[in-house]
């Protein structure tokens, strides 16, 4: 909640395309604002009828304006083009912009069909103050063919009214409020019945009803009118919903100078990487997914992420990752003309705690392991380098599943119950590790129906048992029985042959039952 001047120390920059349909035509063809031979009008068919859509600076001129029919128009001004409206290239332009004025605040998002609202909160100072950075946002809007209009405030609501109903510019204390005041209450954007109640009512201006008790205007005009006003002069602060969702840790560089080559780009993603393993110690992090976003001076945004095994704040090992990602990319890192500024973020992040090892102790193994996965996650993709993890089943051709290798195991589902027992490591192992999938068929013979097996015959080999462990009854998994049938109950026994050869063979129903039982060899003890 603001206070009555809007004094909550956050900032927001209210971003308006007032011409962003012809705008839009007008950079597909091609064609400057002074080379177009006529006024331009988009139409769309409104209840049977052609109505106008959006009209440029030209045919606003003339007269002409959104929501007027068609004949309307052209009697007023004959020699206009028509040309059909587009409202999905209009909001696939309006997200490319998004993309592009993510170089000015992570935090950003669209605003109606036709705006932008950004949180610019502690990023004026990367431009030079907030009379910098409105005009770079101006210059960069007017750079790729687009008409704008801004307001700053202190509130998102007071910012778009500002923009939209008023003058525009730079607001703040009580000059905000005196510029918010001065607004017909049109700027509330209410329903056409409601502002015409207020109207009728002698409320033309915001200061009129900002004179005047909240509670008696939601009595008579509705609660949305309160509303409404409390937003639009700053007494309420409802912050926006950024497109990408904000990131703990993110460090911008702005550059003065674009750079295209390969070696200044990795220059600059070591800095960075350098300051964000910084915040990330302060905060006792390490990083797991690392991403470089490059703004390029036409407006094209790529970003690239590498992952690690683990959390890290190694800023020279994840730089090889990028390196190594920026080598492998499928679609070259094209710079175009040059990137102009680079972000770097942490995505992913869990506790890292700084720890000591002994003097004499040598490094586990298991780290260079998992270097050596995230260079080749980094050089192949997340989803060519696999491994095995367990899952609690105890049907044994579901108790392990593969996973990418760089992905966390605690960002991952459980499927089942938690806990295995951990085995004595005196004794044999339960489960081979050779595992056939399929089981393979045997033919097995016992001595007395549902027995252990005495030998069976497996690819033409006849193998004689001399010791036998088991059954382990492994029963079907009941609450599978709508995805598929229920399998037969399974007796699994850990047998050894003559020559000292250990398998592990089941036995799949029971003597009696249809189907009749067979047996199989699920696996083979090294």
């Amino acid at each position: 909640m603001a206070g009555r001047n809007g004094s909550n120390g956050r900032r927001y920059l209210a971003v308006w395309f007032p011409f962003l349909p012809t705008d839009r035509l007008r950079r597909e063809e091609g064609q400057s604002d002074a080379s177009a031979e006529a006024a331009v009008v988009l139409v769309e068919k409104v209840k049977g009828a052609l109505r106008l859509a959006a009209a440029d600076p030209r045919a606003m001129g003339l007269g002409l304006s959104p929501g007027m029919t068609l004949a309307d128009a052209r009697a007023r001004a004959p020699d206009i083009r028509v040309v059909a409206h587009r409202p999905e290239a209009d909001a696939a332009l309006l997200k490319r912009v998004l993309l592009d004025f993510g170089r000015f605040t992570p935090m950003a998002a669209t605003d109606g069909p036709d705006g932008l609202a950004l949180d610019v909160t502690g990023c004026a100072h990367l431009f030079g103050g907030e009379a910098g950075l409105v005009k770079a946002v101006e210059a960069r809007a007017r750079g790729i063919g687009l008409a704008i209009r801004t307001a700053m405030a202190g509130a998102p609501e007071a910012a778009r009214a500002l923009t939209r109903f008023g003058r525009g510019g730079i607001h703040q204390g009580e000059g905000q409020r005196a510029a918010l005041r001065r607004l017909p209450v049109a700027a509330l954007e209410l329903s056409d019945k409601e502002t015409q109640a207020l109207s009728r009512a002698g409320l033309k201006t915001l200061a009129q009803l900002d004179d005047r008790p909240t509670a008696p205007i939601a009595a008579r005009f509705g609660a949305a009118a309160a509303t409404r006003l409390n937003r639009v002069l700053g007494r309420e602060d409802v912050r926006i919903r950024p497109e990408r969702p904000t990131l703990m840790v993110s460090v911008d560089r702005v550059l003065v100078e674009p750079i295209t080559e390969t070696a200044d780009i990795e220059a600059v993603i070591g800095d960075l990487l350098a300051e964000a393993m910084d915040r990330l110690d302060l905060r006792g992090q390490g990083g797991r997914a690392f991403q470089a976003a490059f703004f390029r001076v036409d407006g094209e945004v790529r970003r690239i992420t590498v992952r690690t095994g683990r959390p890290s704040r190694d800023a020279a090992g994840v730089l090889r990752l990028f390196k190594e990602r920026l080598a492998a990319l499928a679609r070259p890192l094209d710079p175009g003309f040059g990137f102009d500024q680079l972000r770097l973020s942490v995505p992913v992040a869990d506790r890292l705690a700084s720890r000591q090892r002994g003097f004499e102790q040598t490094p586990p193994g298991a780290e260079d392991l998992g270097r050596l996965v995230d260079r080749l996650t980094a050089r192949l993709g997340p989803e060519a380098v696999s491994r095995f993890e367990p899952v609690a089943s105890h049907r044994p051709e579901r108790a392990v599943r593969l996973i990418p290798a760089a992905l966390a195991p605690a960002a991952l589902p459980v499927r089942a119950e938690e806990g295995w027992p951990e085995p004595d490591p005196a004794d044999p192992p339960l489960r081979p590790l050779q595992v056939f999938d399929p089981p393979q068929p045997v033919l097995a013979t016992a001595e007395v129906p549902d027995h252990p097996p005495n030998r069976f015959i497996w690819r033409r080999l006849d193998h004689r048992l001399v010791r036998v462990e088991g059954p382990e009854r492994i029963a079907p998994e009941w609450w599978r029985r709508l995805e598929t049938p229920l399998e037969p109950t399974r007796d699994y026994y850990r047998v050894e042959d003559q020559e000292g050869r250990r398998f592990w063979l089941f036995r799949s129903g029971f003597y009696g039952e249809e189907p009749a039982p067979r047996w199989f060899v699920h696996g083979v003890f090294a």
